[in-house]
């Protein structure tokens, strides 16, 4: 780390334990923060000015990546890191053409998460890998677009990928771990 950091974080996050340990790792390293748990608490707490916005792509029924522009229209010279648990290229291009920074998975450690917060990470180009993604992944990423089109109902969302319900629960189960190139 080079200096400390002189800047007020907005960790924008449903998540509250998330969001309160993710605050104080970030107090420890001289940020301010400042929290909200919706895009309705964020837009308030947008009025205290923070230089900085982290914003979790899934808000409960919300979805993080609408903010991202009445956020970036608003305030051109914030900067914004999308964190995801549910990471995928896909919604890496779809959040930095909608005007994020930085794209971080969840989970994620304090350390990316300040060099991310101060544009320091060289290596987040090189991150993205050249090869394509396992056939798992790919269906593991459509299954997940398929059931939140559903609205989170499994039944439907089995109906729709015309498998069993039983068989699709049983692929949900089994998120895929990282690629190893």
């Amino acid at each position: 780390m080079t200096d400390a950091p002189t800047g007020t974080v907005l960790i924008i996050d449903d998540d509250a334990a998330f969001r309160r340990l993710l605050g104080r790792g970030l107090t420890r390293l001289g940020w301010q923060t400042l929290e909200a748990d919706s895009s309705a608490s964020a837009m308030a707490a947008l009025q205290q000015a923070p230089s900085h916005v982290l914003l979790d792509l899934r808000l409960g029924e919300e979805n993080g990546m609408t903010l991202l522009e009445p956020i970036r229209a608003q305030y051109p010279d914030i900067r914004i890191i999308l964190l995801t648990g549910f990471a995928s290229i896909a919604s890496a291009v779809a959040a930095m053409k909608r005007g994020a920074d930085d794209y971080l998975s969840k989970p994620v450690d304090i350390q990316a998460v300040d060099q991310a917060l101060r544009g320091d990470r060289p290596d987040a180009v090189e991150d993205i890998q050249e090869q394509p993604p396992a056939l798992r992944r790919v269906e593991w990423e459509h299954i997940q677009r398929v059931l939140a089109d559903c609205g989170g109902n499994v039944s439907e969302a089995a109906r729709v990928l015309g498998m069993h319900r039983r068989s699709l629960q049983r692929k949900l189960a089994k998120k895929p771990g990282p690629e190893r190139p």
